[in-house]
């Protein structure tokens, strides 16, 4: 018998079981956040690149379980390094590891990046000035003026040594060698009558071997090896331009606000781990292979004449300093830090 109230019943449940199944089919057939997908440029060649950033992405992209995949480019694989700046710009690729120098950075704090002569002896200093002197906020404020790129953070690699086809026992030998360097590295070293030499990463070696080049000032004996130059020069310089080479993270920024909050912190703890790795990669790697390694034969300047160069990077870093404000606040930090380290003493300066 139907009665009023065994039809209301009915209809509730039929109603609450209708209302169940389009609820269901509304969270099964809802679509599927959009996986991320970034191109990122690094300006090491894939050698290099196994140690510099490699296992840093890799675990990005396995930590990121789909929501968000970095496809890794080595040198010049997708843009000429001097362009990796623009391009990033346009949004041609969406993110470089690189030093500002290198890639053309339009901003004034540019010519600190890379190998700045004489502004570190240990890579440890690089994070130091960046987190407790001041330069990360500067380097934020400039970027800040550029628009499209968006400036993630810097740490340390190796320092800067020449490797040689002949042997390099004073500041005379190395008038007329034609080396590849960096951008303001090469401008310094200018002043000894050395001839920096722009040229794609890959060529490199092949330029050493067909007379193009009498050697290379862009790295630490640790990349000398990895990297095979190791195999084309014979000499290593014990004396050094600068103690670390300053490197950063770039993105797009559009790309970048589109990232959420849990995969940008996720990436720049990826960064974090991979200026960690550098740090003792290198660190003990300039021991090794100096000691160990056996390809390369180790000369050295006398250090009464080495003074006259770290004497010319003082009146380098002050000319630099008068092309802008900024990059005056820069060497004075600069000063002030390396000041403090000689006072302090070892280990910290010898």
């Amino acid at each position: 018998m139907s009665t009023r109230r065994n039809f209301l019943k009915t209809a509730a449940v039929t109603t609450g079981a209708v209302g169940a199944t389009a609820l269901g089919s509304a969270h099964i057939y809802a679509e599927e956040p959009k996986k991320i997908t970034w191109r990122l440029q690094t300006y090491a060649g894939p050698a290099l690149g196994e140690h510099v950033i490699k296992p840093s992405i890799d675990a990005f992209n396995q930590a990121a379980k789909g929501e968000m995949e970095i496809q890794l480019y080595y040198a010049d694989q997708l843009v000429p390094t001097g362009e990796l700046f623009r391009a990033m710009q346009r949004g041609t690729i969406d993110a470089v590891q690189s030093d500002d120098d290198s890639i053309a950075a339009p901003v004034d704090v540019s010519v600190f990046g890379g190998y700045f002569p004489f502004a570190t002896r240990y890579s440890l200093d690089v994070p130091v000035l960046f987190h407790r002197y001041g330069l990360k906020e500067i380097w934020e404020e400039a970027y800040g003026e550029v628009k499209g790129v968006t400036w993630l953070g810097a740490g340390a690699w190796d320092p800067c040594h020449f490797a040689t086809v002949e042997p390099i026992n004073s500041l005379a030998d190395l008038k007329g060698k034609r080396i590849f360097t960096f951008p303001t590295a090469g401008k310094f070293l200018s002043r000894f009558g050395v001839i920096p030499v722009t040229l794609p990463w890959e060529d490199v070696e092949v330029a050493v071997q067909t007379g193009e080049l009498d050697g290379i000032t862009w790295s630490g004996i640790t990349e000398d090896y990895t990297v095979g130059w190791a195999n084309v020069t014979k000499y290593f310089l014990t004396n050094n331009i600068s103690g670390a080479w300053i490197g950063s993270y770039f993105a797009n920024s559009d790309k970048w606000a589109a990232v959420p909050e849990h995969l940008k912190t996720l990436f720049k703890l990826c960064m974090d781990s991979s200026h960690y790795y550098r740090q003792y990669w290198y660190w003990g790697g300039e021991a090794q292979l100096r000691v160990e390694g056996g390809k390369l034969q180790l000369t050295t300047i006398p250090d009464a004449e080495w003074q006259t160069v770290e004497a010319e990077a003082q009146k380098f870093w002050d000319e630099i300093a008068k092309t802008s404000p900024r990059a005056a606040k820069v060497v004075e930090i600069f000063k002030k830090y390396n000041a403090l380290m000689v006072k302090a003493g070892p280990p910290y300066r010898y």
